[in-house]
């Protein structure tokens, strides 16, 4: 039997008011009906609640407010938004928006989840209600306000909440999983597609971790993915999002953030701090990272496309010799087949004998003696011609060839050396791959017995990367090379962050200063030279010998020497020879070399050969773009070019450097740039910023990646143009 009984039956009373009889409930009777609500309100089931035209609370079940540890006169007359609000993450996927959004539409409220604000009982904890409710209008159409339920849902929306949390949260790190970080990126580039706002995407993928796996078992594994999670998250803080994305592989995304030159200085600092060592079971963990850079709207705008972009600029930085970054680049689509070919036509170099050393002197400053040389790679390809090392040598360190590179390497510096006056050294690289090979021992003991060289002649340079592998590995390895007599050097010194647990550690003989430092030691930032006077003391204190890399230039010969410097390497004194230049000029007695180049360092400047744009005022013009540095370029294929004026390379892709001539020539100019180029982590350089898209498209270009060479709309004045001002001429390669 219900509740309520139906009414009587109209043909068996007159009464149609009649109260309803047989141990049913008089509905007509109030006193009833509140007994029956009270009942109901007393099981706890849900709670009976109504605000007035104000939404302001005029009733709430006394059950609701005992559960909440409050007198009810607290929470009357309160506005409802103010007791309760929703949750913006609600797992079920109902709507986020707060609450008195909500009732001020005055709609129905269907299983609302709510926070209570109030809570005597548990301050700290939060108390979930479910609320549905009707609004409710008099007979004019004018809003009385809600009539609704509450219960309590507090146990079973937090085991939503974790649930939700285990979905979009990696179980390991308490970082954002895969899903979640795919979700956020597609919210945020479609709501910043709408306001033209940039967004850069790094993915990270973690190198020598599964050496870790293999060396200290997968618990040391997870350990090590933990405290990488905790480094990501101290470098990147509030500025942007972290997630891994399964296996060794990380994503960050950093919203507003296009300047190529901060993404490149904040990658270069992912790279260092996660390379440092990771203590683990009283051992020590090292491994290191790649990092490839997409950037929206440039790289992509929907999330697939942007993700693929980082995806190939990852690969790129992991096969161009690992502990990279690199930015995208519309290029890298067909990087993978330029690598597999030049990587074929490596092993064939190696049997065709394409391959020779030369050989950069080192001079002692007091007298310029030279005390000995750095063999160095050289490839003359058969139709490529000179291959520069920094495009082979990274392929070949990717895979296992560059272990019979090195060991070819090692044979023939050893058996040149062997011909050169017994003062001379030889010193020669070897790769971290090549180090901690189990026969890198037997291959150095071979080489000079072959040779008969003498085994403190040879000098064996290395860079913190050997330090990646198995500790007690590197140092046996170490103990072993200082019995047999040969040594070793450590170069590129101070561009780490543990180079001094790496001088307690090994037993180095020479440290190298690393030639950015040099490059800079005479610009307005002083912290390079003193770096540099910091490294020669240091050297001195601990019996080591110094050598400063890169020194090109008489001011900074000068200023190296003021330091300390007693050993140099550099183009000021000579560039790196073949063999046979060497022996010719060692016949001749003993050699010296004078200094002799520019009297101020100027810039690294990259020779190039290739079309770009010149703008100014309303016209571009086409040119050939001979050398380009941080700081300007050379420029041919225009005359009539005035110093002193004022001009913008299109440098394609977006990329406008605005600079000033700083000299003309007949038919080329010297450009100063406004700002400075930054590193494209791949040997190159790029402008900060480019042209955006979302620019374009205002200006009815459609919102794509802006081609190679095109003059960007708005750039160039529309209308009538006034009369060119230089003329296009034809140089060697334009045609």
């Amino acid at each position: 039997m219900g509740l309520f009984r139906k009414r009587a039956n109209t043909a068996d009373t007159d009464d149609e008011t009649a109260p309803v009889t047989a141990g049913g409930i008089d509905m007509r009777d109030p006193h009833a009906r509140l007994a029956l609500l009270d009942d109901y309100e007393r099981t706890g089931l849900s709670w009976i609640w109504a605000t007035d035209a104000a939404n302001k609370l005029i009733y709430l079940s006394p059950g609701a407010a005992e559960h909440l540890g409050l007198e009810p006169e607290r929470m009357l007359d309160q506005p409802l938004e103010s007791l309760f609000e929703t949750d913006p993450d609600d797992p079920d996927g109902r709507s986020s928006r707060p609450l008195k959004f909500q009732i001020k539409a005055r709609g129905k409220l269907h299983s609302v989840v709510v926070r209570c604000s109030l809570c005597a009982k548990k301050p700290s904890a939060d108390i979930w209600w479910q609320i549905s409710a009707h609004p409710k209008f008099d007979d004019e159409g004018h809003f009385l306000g809600y009539r609704g339920s509450a219960k309590d849902v507090t146990v079973e929306y937090n085991r939503k909440l974790e649930d939700s949390r285990l979905a979009e949260f990696d179980s390991l790190t308490g970082l954002y999983n895969r899903h979640r970080m795919t979700r956020r990126l597609e919210s945020m580039l479609a709501a910043f597609k709408m306001a033209k706002r940039s967004c850069a995407l790094m993915m990270l993928d973690l190198d020598k971790f599964k050496q870790v796996n293999d060396t200290m078992g997968h618990q040391a594994g997870d350990e090590l993915l933990k405290m990488v999670a905790e480094r990501l998250i101290s470098i990147i803080g509030d500025s942007g999002h972290v997630g891994r994305l399964g296996g060794d592989e990380f994503q960050v995304i950093l919203p507003d953030l296009d300047d190529r030159g901060k993404l490149g200085e904040l990658a270069d600092k992912i790279i260092q701090i996660l390379s440092q060592p990771y203590p683990i079971d009283n051992k020590r963990a090292v491994i290191g990272t790649s990092v490839g850079i997409a950037i929206a709207p440039y790289d992509g705008i929907e999330s697939e496309d942007l993700i693929q972009s980082s995806d190939l600029a990852l690969y790129a930085a992991k096969h161009g010799g690992r502990g990279q970054f690199r930015f995208y680049s519309a290029d890298l689509k067909d990087g993978e087949v330029e690598r597999q070919e030049l990587l074929d036509d490596l092993r064939d170099a190696l049997v065709e004998d394409q391959l020779e050393l030369h050989y950069q002197p080192v001079v002692r400053c007091e007298d310029s003696a030279v005390v000995g040389f750095e063999a160095l790679m050289r490839w003359n390809h058969p139709e490529r011609g000179m291959v520069p090392p920094d495009s082979f040598i990274p392929i070949a360190e990717s895979t296992a060839l560059i272990n019979r590179l090195g060991e070819w390497a090692l044979r023939r510096a050893c058996a040149d050396a062997a011909e050169w006056p017994e003062s001379v050294r030889v010193a020669v690289n070897v790769s971290p791959k090549q180090f901690s090979q189990k026969g890198f021992l037997s291959i150095v003991t071979n080489a000079l017995a072959e040779s008969e060289l003498a085994p403190d002649r040879l000098e064996l340079e290395l860079t913190e990367s050997v330090f990646m592998g198995d500790s007690e590995t590197v140092e046996e390895m170490f103990d072993q090379l200082k019995k047999l007599g040969v040594r070793i050097a450590l170069d590129d010194f101070g561009t780490g962050y543990s180079s001094l647990s790496y001088l307690r550690a090994a037993p180095f003989d020479k440290l190298k200063v690393d030639k950015s430092f040099v490059d800079s030691c005479t610009g307005k930032d002083q912290n390079s030279a003193k770096i540099i006077a910091a490294i020669i003391g240091l050297s001195d204190a601990l019996g080591m010998d110094v050598t400063v890399e890169g020194v090109e230039a008489f001011d900074q010969l000068e200023l190296v020497k003021e330091k300390g410097a007693k050993f140099i390497q550099g183009w000021l004194y000579a560039k790196a020879l073949p063999l046979a230049e060497v022996l010719e000029r060692m016949e001749a007695g003993e050699w010296k070399i004078e200094p002799d180049g520019p009297d101020t360092h100027r810039p690294e400047r990259r020779s190039v050969f290739r079309r770009i744009g010149v703008i100014h005022e309303d016209h571009r013009y086409g040119a050939m773009l001979r050398d380009l540095s941080k700081t300007g370029a050379l420029v041919e294929g225009l005359v009539g070019v005035p110093q002193g004026e004022k001009i913008v390379l299109d440098l394609g892709n977006g990329q406008l450097a605005v600079g000033t001539v700083a000299r003309a020539g007949e038919d080329r100019f010297g450009v100063e740039f406004e700002t400075e180029l930054v590193s494209d982590g791949a040997g190159g350089l790029c402008t900060r910023h480019r042209v955006s898209p979302y620019a374009l498209a205002a200006a009815g270009m459609p919102l794509e990646v802006l081609p190679q060479g095109a003059a960007p709309k708005g750039i160039i004045p529309e209308g009538p143009k006034s009369p060119p001002r230089f003329m296009e001429v034809v140089v060697g390669g334009m045609a």
